[in-house]
């Protein structure tokens, strides 16, 4: 047993004694390079965090343009039923086309008759003057 345990300890103390290297076999880093290594590491990362950015950008912009919802018919009938009531304009585009924010603005003008509503939905083209 003792032999045994004495060729396990060889082993493994020949082994390190193997893997150990020369001081000449090890190659040295000048401190130039590493800085350099550094550098370029820390361009690649600001590029990344760079392109994240980007992309959280990107899926805002998008997630804004979803909040135009389209209509179903029955809201696209009250927002029709809204314009007959002001006698003084009338619907330019296909209704389908009508979008969640253009009923809300039909329904303010409807609670508060504030003609300036109705002049912005001219202006995007929704509505024109009879």
């Amino acid at each position: 047993m003792s032999k045994l345990l004495k060729g396990i300890l060889d082993k493994i103390f020949n082994t390190n004694q193997n893997q150990k290297l020369s001081e000449s076999e090890v190659k040295s880093i000048s401190q130039e390079e590493v800085e350099a290594l550094v550098e370029a590491r820390l361009r690649e990362h600001a590029a990344t965090i760079e392109q994240t950015l980007e992309d959280k950008v990107n899926s805002a912009v998008q997630s804004k343009d979803k909040e135009d919802y389209s209509l179903s018919q029955k809201q696209i009938d009250f927002a029709i039923a809204l314009i007959e009531k002001t006698k003084e304009f009338q619907l330019d585009v296909d209704p389908a086309i009508l979008t969640v924010k253009d009923l809300n603005k039909l329904i303010a003008f409807n609670r508060f008759k504030n003609k300036g509503i109705l002049v912005n939905l001219v202006k995007k083209g929704i509505l024109k003057k009879n």
